[in-house]
């Protein structure tokens, strides 16, 4: 690729990233209600449950803190797929693939906004740490790293999901079919031990999301069930997989 050809395909990803950002300062109410939701887990739910237990010394709503910033990511990002569906009716979608670069760099600029929208969220959410007594803030940089990497991974996702599906309520039905078990099944809300069920513990294992909430927690409260190189390289392995599939499925798109 000569240097003109790779200077427009920039230009195009970087287009797109902006044109998401613009799109994501409008709509205020989405900024707001992805701020609210978690903030009600912690404070109602992590309250309630932690006004009679904690886990390993840790208070349970400190303990479910790091699961509901992994919570957030994967809410917002894997919902980011929706706005394909959207810009696809309203032939927005349509404009912008005519465009003369390659879909890679569309798809590519439409991950990083989506992980840029979902990475501004879950900063207004780490403000909220001095809240927590156990929170390690000197953790905080590692842990926005690990929500990084993990935001590429579900926007990739998400965006997948979006490009073979035409209608709003399709999409919902599959994304809230795949989310769900990804969030109950990846340890935000109890510990990964062997106090769980043989079955249950190997559903666990194999959920990405549970290494994000591992990680995340390791780096804010010090405890870990995988070491931190495990961790980081499954979801590092899976966000590569998911821009592979995301990209593919993006290029294929009518």
């Amino acid at each position: 690729m000569d240097y003109g050809r790779f200077r427009k395909e920039c230009l195009g990803v970087y287009a797109v990233w902006w044109r998401e950002i613009k799109v994501f300062q409008r709509e205020k109410s989405r900024v707001v209600s992805s701020i609210v939701q978690p903030l009600m887990w912690l404070f109602l739910f992590g309250n309630a449950m932690g006004a009679s237990l904690d886990v390993n010394g840790v208070n349970y709503r400190d303990y479910i803190y790091p699961g509901i910033l992994s919570m957030s990511v994967l809410f917002g990002s894997v919902f980011f797929g929706l706005y394909i569906v959207w810009d696809r009716k309203l032939d927005v979608l349509k404009a912008v693939l005519v465009a003369p670069v390659s879909r890679i760099s569309i798809f590519l600029g439409k991950v990083l906004g989506g992980c840029t929208d979902v990475t501004l969220q879950v900063l207004i959410l780490f403000l909220f740490s001095f809240l927590f007594s156990s929170i390690n803030p000197w953790g905080i940089p590692l842990a926005l790293l690990i929500l990084f990497i993990t935001s590429i991974a579900m926007v990739s996702m998400g965006l997948a999901i979006g490009s073979f599906l035409e209608s709003l309520e399709g999409f919902q039905v599959i994304s809230t079919f795949v989310v769900f078990p990804l969030f109950f099944l990846s340890g935000a809300l109890f510990p990964v031990d062997d106090r769980l069920p043989g079955w249950l513990q190997e559903l666990v294992r194999l959920n990405p999301l549970t290494y994000t909430v591992d990680g995340v927690r390791g780096a804010l409260l010090g405890l870990n069930t995988f070491p931190l190189y495990v961790d980081l390289g499954v979801i590092t392995v899976f966000a590569v997989l998911m821009i592979l599939a995301g990209s593919a499925l993006f290029s294929r798109m009518k």
